[in-house]
């Protein structure tokens, strides 16, 4: 196996010391330490400016020198990206340009004059027509997108990750969804039951996973160690997304983009909210978040940039523009008001020390300001953003027993079959002695009875499709409904009375 993994290191410029810190300590010292010490470690992540500015101003050199050891040993790739993770579909081409530029500046300023990027994360891989121009014109040579993004991609996993943009010189490496969800999940807490699991995803030429680096020790305590172990694995091969972009023995085939983001499901594309969770028509703060963010920038493009007190201004607009706002405002199910508060305030602070900036202008910032905050704390007594969170849940997914017992007829053997598939699963892992598995699909049993399946980031179905053949589930399947025919009579049942 050849496995191409990308790691996102993302805090917000203005984090928390408290909250840093343990991020740092929990996750950041121990995976950069272990990638340093593991010659077979190879892999490529994308550190955002931002982050790096925080970790300096923080205290947090230790860090910041283990970033600049890693990046130095060539064994790890360094992608650009947008440095205050400004969420790029939304942005003007101007302020797409600026940011991925300032990023650049500041990643030369931490790791040395000679760092050129070759590749391109956009923050939560967000896509939107255009984007494949702007880095073509600033000279990268791969982007790398969720498997979605591609127009025509079917069920999740390709036979190989690897595009070629229609009409640009762009390649494209697209992350491969089902096992980049079962690493973050924190299922495999094992490298041998990593390793197992990735082992079963079919993929002709390479693997392609990509997850936030906080995943490891931070948000799943104790699996920085499994990550780390996988590189003695020698079966695997480990590569970096820019040693895939370069390998000559692969075709890459042209392909079209839609817009979309790593979280985005056909459903979204489909109805055109694939940035839902960033600019929801439904929601009236991500609408006064816009509009405050709007101005701000229009004000700004009225302001010469010879004027005493621009470049200060300039880089309050910048840091303005990180995404956190808007996603935590979101409702469906992300929240925040503090995150919400303090970005708004981050936007009206930039207008209120703008350079000749009018007094009514700065009135009708804080109006918006005031707006926001007020309705993000009504929302939240009033109990709106459970309504909201439940309103998304039912649009994304519809219950595994409602899709097979509740239909009636064959479908009634499919549920029992996988119910029967995962409890053969459960009792494996515990004569494995793999408890934390066996509880995992106790639960998933659980779950799906209760209808409680769609609140889960990876479902129980999926995942036993990666724990037992296709070929497999498929008799067991054929077993359980030729037994469901046997047992039923004509068609009775399905008379009405």
């Amino acid at each position: 196996m050849n496995w191409a993994n990308f790691l996102h290191f993302y805090q917000p410029y203005d984090q928390q010391k408290d909250i840093l810190e343990a991020v740092v300590n929990q996750c950041y010292l121990p995976l950069l330490r272990g990638l340093l010490a593991n010659e077979r470690a190879r892999l490529t992540v994308n550190v955002s400016g931002g982050l790096l500015e925080a970790l300096h101003s923080k205290g947090f050199d230790e860090v910041l020198g283990l970033f600049r050891q890693l990046y130095h040993c060539g064994r790890v790739e360094f992608t650009a990206t947008a440095c205050y993770h400004a969420f790029l579909p939304l942005l003007p081409k101007g302020e797409i340009v600026r940011q991925i530029q300032l990023n650049t500046s500041l990643l030369r300023t931490y790791m040395g004059d000679e760092f050129k990027p070759v590749g391109f994360f956009p923050p939560e891989m967000g896509y939107s027509t255009g984007l494949e121009e702007i880095l073509q014109d600033l000279g990268f040579s791969y982007v790398i997108l969720d498997e979605i993004s591609r127009v025509g991609a079917t069920a999740a996993g390709e036979a190989d990750p690897v595009y070629k943009v229609a009409n640009s010189t762009l390649k494209v490496l697209f992350r491969q969804r089902t096992p980049s969800n079962l690493i973050m999940s924190g299922i495999e807490r094992g490298s041998d039951s990593l390793w197992q699991t990735l082992s079963k995803y079919p993929s002709a030429n390479y693997l392609v996973t990509a997850m936030d680096a906080e995943t490891f020790g931070h948000h799943r305590p104790g699996l920085e160690l499994a990550l780390l172990d996988v590189f003695t694995n020698p079966h695997i091969n480990f590569v970096r997304l820019l040693d895939i972009a370069t390998d000559a023995s692969l075709q890459f085939a042209e392909t079209a983009l839609q817009p979309s983001n790593w979280a985005s499901s056909k459903e979204d594309i489909a109805q055109g909210i694939q940035f839902i969770s960033w600019n929801d028509p439904e929601n009236a703060v991500h609408g006064w978040q816009w509009e405050l963010v709007n101005l701000m920038l229009t004000l700004l493009g009225g302001v010469a940039a010879g004027v005493e007190g621009y470049a200060l201004s300039r880089g309050r607009v910048d840091r303005a523009l990180a995404s956190d706002q808007f996603f935590w405002a979101s409702a469906k199910p992300w929240w925040s008001v503090e995150m919400i508060e303090s970005g708004a305030h981050a936007v009206l602070e930039a207008i209120e020390t703008l350079p000749q900036v009018k007094t009514a202008d700065v009135e009708k910032a804080r109006e918006l300001y005031r707006k926001i905050v007020s309705t993000a704390f009504e929302w939240q007594r009033t109990g709106k953003i459970r309504e909201m969170s439940k309103e998304r849940g039912a649009f994304q997914r519809i219950p595994f027993k409602a899709r097979t017992l509740e239909e009636g007829g064959t479908q009634e053997a499919v549920y029992q079959a996988f119910i029967d598939m995962m409890r053969d699963q459960e009792r494996l892992a515990r004569d494995r002695g793999e408890y934390e598995k066996a509880i995992l699909w106790r639960d998933a049993v659980y779950k799906i009875a209760t209808k409680c399946d769609i609140y889960d980031a990876i479902n129980a179905v999926d995942l036993l499709r990666m724990e037992i053949s296709n070929e497999r589930v498929e008799k067991l399947l054929d077993e359980y409904t030729a037994r469901y025919r046997q047992i039923r009579g004509g068609q009775p049942e399905q008379r009405s009375n």
